[in-house]
């Protein structure tokens, strides 16, 4: 099983009911840190969750650094695997990632078996969360809450870290979601089907 139809199985499978929510986003590659890394598949409601798809013919030798910088953004993660990695993945998961284990089905079909539920992120960082805006994004938000026009025009860093400072975890968390979803423009997009 390749990764792309790990990922057409996921849409299809798991993922199905996300699709048809209207105030759901799902997108294929969601740029964390700058495009440090993406997330294969990100769910965007009353959550951030993202999907790392590792099948049989991929290797786990970017999984420590995905797992490090999701666990600075995400609510949840789940690791969608092939069966050959599966015990070799756990060794480098927190507790609270869940596991999808990628499995032929009875009539050659791609079937997911859950082994570990996906629990809450207990240690986001509101800085690398921040980082999901885009420039006139957080300049709008932070405008909206009367910083001043010379504020305004410091450098994205500055900006990122005005914003972390004049909300808490829990409203900046919903602020950003909200904006992912009002968001027009996405690559990697699937929109409802």
């Amino acid at each position: 099983m390749r990764d792309k139809d790990v990922r057409r199985a996921l849409h299809g499978k798991v993922l199905r009911e996300h699709h048809g929510q209207p105030d759901t986003l799902v997108l294929d590659e969601l740029g964390l840190r700058h495009g440090t890394c993406r997330v294969d598949i990100a769910v965007v409601n009353g959550f951030l969750h993202g999907y790392e798809i590792k099948s049989d013919a991929d290797t786990l030798d970017r999984l420590p650094s995905q797992v490090e910088i999701y666990g600075k953004v995400l609510d949840r993660a789940t690791l969608v695997v092939g069966e050959r990695h599966v015990e070799k993945a756990k060794a480098h998961l927190p507790d609270w990632w869940g596991i999808k284990v990628v499995c032929a089905g009875p009539r050659g079909g791609i079937d997911f078996e859950a082994v570990q539920p996906v629990r809450m992120n207990p240690a986001i960082d509101p800085l690398a969360l921040a980082e999901l805006l885009w420039r006139p994004e957080v300049i709008a938000i932070l405008a909206a809450r009367g910083v001043a026009p010379k504020t305004l025009r410091q450098p994205r860093g500055a900006l990122y870290r005005h914003l972390v400072g004049l909300m808490p975890l829990q409203e900046l968390r919903v602020t950003i979601r909200q904006q992912l979803k009002d968001r027009a423009r996405w690559r990697g997009h699937r929109p409802p089907s």
